[in-house]
């Protein structure tokens, strides 16, 4: 059975991210009544303007300024929250009841996760912990959790489908694995609705989270080498995002994706020598050097999605060639813009 998004509250909570405001501006579009609750800090506002030393800081507070002004010219609410903070997140929910909830506050980098987990706990499975509690006594009729295809390790078959046992390697891929767990736990001894959703290597406009792509086009915009882990034969099932978003909307709107887990993704592994040669279209000057495999990063490569296409009807329009070029365009396009000053903020 499918319904419309259409006049359901949606509350997406770190929804201010790369996700989040992509998806925000879609169910805004398809007439639900969305709502946003982030703290802008983490990889987002706050962190950058009190940061001068960063690098690309120019242009990612013209990304992060344009996320926001979608944002208000959608008249999307925003309410700057914490979401580490119980009582704050209690009381945002039940002002709203919202009939969904989207949980998408965590630090989403594997190398920034080993490297400080004590961070990623708190923004991750403490944010999750809080949006889960909050909900279980609002009538939630669904709660979406964002897992990774970094929980299933090593990607020993060709194509990884969700019952493929997960052995996930590394602070990210475990807490990731946790988080599908806790969501599962609540459904279990509260009868919380559920969707779980795994995406993988997504890539498109206004992202700031330092992804494979992104990092590509940046060092070819600024002359430096592209750089590639091990012999570049490793492949990713790179995701553009219009892709992602249009499959989130698809579960939000059919009963048969509560309670489920999905690989969301392109369902198309490709290596990362494959992105590289795309951007050399455009950048045909870009240097390709090699370095060593990091040892916790995990050799993928495709994600089934026969289930989505099953039970959701998910059929995925970009192919890499087709997502990677409009996103060379669009990086393209933010470069030659002038600065637009001090930021902008959007609150209800």
């Amino acid at each position: 059975m499918r319904s419309s998004v259409k006049d359901k509250k949606i509350v997406l909570i770190g929804g201010a991210g790369f996700i989040g405001h992509n998806l925000a501006l879609e169910l805004k579009a398809r007439g639900a009544n969305v709502s946003i609750i982030d703290s802008l800090q983490v990889n987002n506002l706050g962190a950058v303007y009190s940061n001068p030393e960063m690098a690309n800081r120019d242009i990612y507070l013209k990304i992060l300024n344009e996320r926001l002004d979608l944002l208000r010219q959608a008249k999307v609410p925003l309410r700057v929250l914490d979401g580490r903070d119980y009582h704050e997140i209690s009381r945002a929910l039940d002002e709203i009841r919202p009939n969904i909830v989207v949980h998408l506050a965590a630090v989403a980098h594997a190398n920034q996760s080993n490297k400080d987990p004590h961070s990623t706990f708190d923004h991750s499975l403490r944010t999750l912990e809080n949006s889960l509690d909050a909900s279980r006594g609002l009538d939630v009729e669904q709660f979406f959790y964002f897992s990774s295809s970094m929980i299933y390790g090593n990607f020993n078959e060709q194509a990884v489908t969700e019952e493929t046992p997960c052995d996930p390697l590394g602070i990210y891929g475990a807490l990731k694995y946790g988080g599908e767990k806790m969501v599962i736990g609540y459904h279990q001894v509260f009868d919380l609705p559920y969707t779980i959703i795994r995406p993988s290597a997504l890539y498109g406009q206004r992202c700031i989270s330092r992804r494979v792509g992104q990092i590509f086009i940046e060092n070819a915009l600024q002359g430096h080498d592209i750089t590639i882990q091990g012999d570049g034969s490793n492949k990713l099932d790179f995701t553009y995002i219009k892709d992602f978003v249009r499959g989130l909307v698809l579960a939000m709107e059919t009963d048969a994706a509560k309670n489920e887990i999905f690989n969301l993704t392109c369902g198309d592994g490709r290596s990362l020598q494959e992105l590289a040669e795309i951007l050399k279209q455009y950048f045909p000057d870009a240097k390709i050097t090699q370095k060593e495999w990091d040892k916790l990063m995990p050799k993928r490569g495709t994600l089934s999605i026969e289930k989505a296409k099953r039970l959701l009807g998910y059929v995925p329009e970009y192919s890499l060639e087709k997502g990677f070029s409009e996103y060379i365009e669009w990086y393209k396009s933010m470069e030659d813009k002038n600065d637009k000053g001090p930021f902008s903020l959007v609150v209800d």
